[in-house]
């Protein structure tokens, strides 16, 4: 399937210079949706993951039905004041400014082999902030995927030695 028709390019969102990729158009496309979800089931499938962490909030959205083909739980990582038990965070930078993340303290437990997952990867701070928290946990990063990775941003050099897989790369 041809996935990159199904992604809307949109310039200067969410600032002048940006260039956003849009993957509701392939959300709402209910084979393109199903075929993406399965292309990462058989890719992990025999990975013995046992947890699935999904990086707000389009992680969310591919994390959850991804789990569920796992077998596996699924860990939200969300944005400041938005988890309600004790939680980790920790603070990092985007290319257009600055964020921080949180994990709840009791949702991985040592040893446990986790795959995240978010819709795109560019500088890749997001997708490392979210390592840091993990290994804070003790948790065994199993991969880390991605439906677009944008390579000449170079976020792939900032994951630490984790693996990498996208569905689709843009230069």
């Amino acid at each position: 399937m041809d996935y990159k028709s199904l992604i809307r390019e949109i310039p200067d969102f969410p600032k002048p210079g940006i260039l956003f990729y849009d993957i509701t158009p392939l959300l709402k496309d209910p084979d393109g949706f199903r075929s993406i979800i399965q292309e990462f089931t058989e890719r992990f499938r025999h990975k013995r993951i046992t947890k699935v962490v999904g990086i707000e909030s389009r992680g969310f959205i591919l994390g959850c039905p991804l789990a569920f083909q796992l077998h596996a739980g699924f860990v939200p990582v969300r944005r400041p004041g938005k988890l309600p038990a004790d939680v980790f965070e920790v603070k990092y930078s985007l290319e257009y400014g600055a964020n921080c993340l949180t994990i709840h303290r009791d949702a991985i437990e040592r040893g446990e082999r986790v795959l995240i997952i978010d819709d795109l990867l560019a500088t890749g701070g997001t997708a490392s902030a979210t390592i840091h928290l993990i290994r804070q946990l003790g948790g065994e990063i199993v991969g880390c995927a991605f439906l677009v990775e944008l390579l000449s941003l170079g976020g792939r050099q900032k994951l630490d030695g984790c693996p990498v897989y996208s569905l689709m790369e843009y230069p």
